[in-house]
């Protein structure tokens, strides 16, 4: 543990929250999959000098930075903050990257800022069936100032059915897709997406086209002028959100999304293994202007300067060959996790895994999403309860859990912990062990693979 000695002298009450969280983190298997372990380089760079600086703006040599920064004594901020454009363009083999937004969320809001006007269709996965927030639910920002469409998986599968989601593109024609979810285990097909939006826009096309050739004599425009002008302002654009499967997108372990895609945003703390924060990247240099400003001045003011210098050495971390053997690790581990949970009779959403993460479906049992999470808290694992498709259950009581892979694997653990670490949850679930026996079993883990150890690379 670091010693945090000037916090212990000058804030004991503030220390004695700092301690105790890092002896939870340590004597517990963190299995959100959607947290991870930083390194202690990271941190490093997340608690350092930078975090003192004001930097409005983008650097003056920046490709959209023309105004330069609005403060100065900037010249260092502007070079960890081009770093970590670099290393996340070179990780991604993409053109453009903006690094300031504060996390995933503010990321996918800046594009729909940068993307559309208030009232503008949108279409993403709904909530049930493994989408995110942002991706256009009711109570966040994208659900109170955009007309929402939101799909659904197949009921029988659990599956992304693209076939019919082509069909509701076609219908809707919206002017912003979100692919990516936060609950869904299997791959997803942004190819198939693409050509559905391709469709779409050619029959948008086509649509104004005839549009003119009846109303000409009324429209002021010349015909190309109309069509192109119209056509831009109402084609679909296609945008990814990767965040849970950013670190396994970057070594080839998960479709990329970036070849189909327009805009690609994603966090950084997830199977990236960074600090917290987001990313917007690109391949197309009119839309990456748009997105500049619309994080700045659009929707946020000074950056976060020491997360970028931690997001630079994350980067930096994935970009060295130890971080695909990691990335591989953890899709083993799901993988083994998701087959001993099916041995043990547990069903699964989807029927098993292609990523990080697991879904549990309890409607088979008489234990609640809510109550597992409880009991393997008791035991030594850190999951969460979580809504599945065409839940019947409230939100807050949920039918199904969520587990993931990223941060044990990061800590070290392999297929046989899995293995343990399955049965542990499967006998639980049908109350087939105590909590002292299954406690037992985790902790046995727990102390073969110190957390210390783990964050040093």
């Amino acid at each position: 543990m670091r010693d945090f000695n000037y916090i212990k002298k000058t804030d004991p009450e503030a220390y004695v929250i700092l301690k105790n969280e890092y002896y939870r983190q340590g004597n517990h298997l963190e299995m959100i999959a959607s947290e991870n372990l930083a390194s202690e380089s990271v941190m490093e760079a997340a608690g350092s000098y930078h975090i003192l600086k004001y930097a409005e703006g983008y650097a003056a040599d920046h490709k959209f930075g023309k105004a330069g920064r609005y403060y100065a004594g900037c010249e260092h901020i502007d070079e960890a903050e081009e770093l970590a454009i670099k290393r996340v363009c070179e990780l991604f083999k993409c053109k453009y990257a903006n690094v300031q937004p504060h996390s995933g969320a503010q990321a996918n809001t800046a594009v729909q800022f940068a993307l559309c006007k208030p009232g503008d269709r949108i279409m993403g996965m709904s909530l049930n069936s493994g989408g995110h927030l942002t991706h256009g639910a009711k109570p966040t920002f994208s659900g109170k100032y955009f007309d929402i469409r939101q799909y659904e998986v197949d009921p029988d599968t659990y599956l992304i059915n693209y076939d019919k989601l082509e069909n509701e593109i076609i219908n809707f024609k919206p002017r912003l897709f979100i692919a990516g979810a936060s609950a869904y285990p299997r791959e997803i097909q942004f190819q198939r997406i693409r050509e559905a939006i391709d469709k779409s826009n050619e029959e948008l096309l086509e649509d104004i086209k005839q549009h003119y050739e009846v109303y000409q004599s009324m429209i002021e425009e010349n015909g190309l002028d109309y069509i192109k002008n119209r056509y831009e302002n109402e084609k679909c654009y296609f945008m990814v959100d990767m965040a849970h499967i950013a670190g396994l997108v970057a070594v080839g372990l998960q479709n990329d999304p970036l070849p189909y895609a327009d805009v690609v945003t994603s966090t950084t703390h997830k199977t990236l293994k960074g600090p917290r924060g987001g990313i917007i990247l690109t391949n197309n240099e009119e839309l990456a202007a748009k997105i500049d400003k619309a994080v700045f001045p659009g929707i946020q003011g000074g950056p976060l300067e020491n997360m970028i210098l931690a997001k630079a050495v994350a980067f930096g971390e994935a970009l060295k060959p130890e971080f695909a053997e990691y990335q591989n690790q953890v899709k083993k581990n799901a993988f083994m996790l998701a087959e001993t949970l099916k041995a043990c009779g547990v069903k699964l959403v989807s029927d098993g895994t292609d990523n990080h993460l697991v879904l549990i479906d309890l409607r088979n049992t008489d234990m609640t999403g809510l109550e597992l999470e409880e009991t393997l808290a008791k035991v030594g694992i850190i999951a969460n309860k979580n809504a599945i498709p065409f839940d019947t259950q409230n939100k807050k009581t949920t039918s199904g859990l969520r587990i993931g892979t990223p941060a044990v694997t990061a800590r070290g653990l392999t297929e046989t912990e899995m293995i343990i670490i399955g049965n542990v949850i499967g006998h639980l679930i049908y109350r087939n062990t105590t909590i002292e026996d299954a406690k037992e079993q985790i902790d046995e883990i727990i102390k073969k693979f110190p957390l210390d150890k783990a964050l040093k690379i």
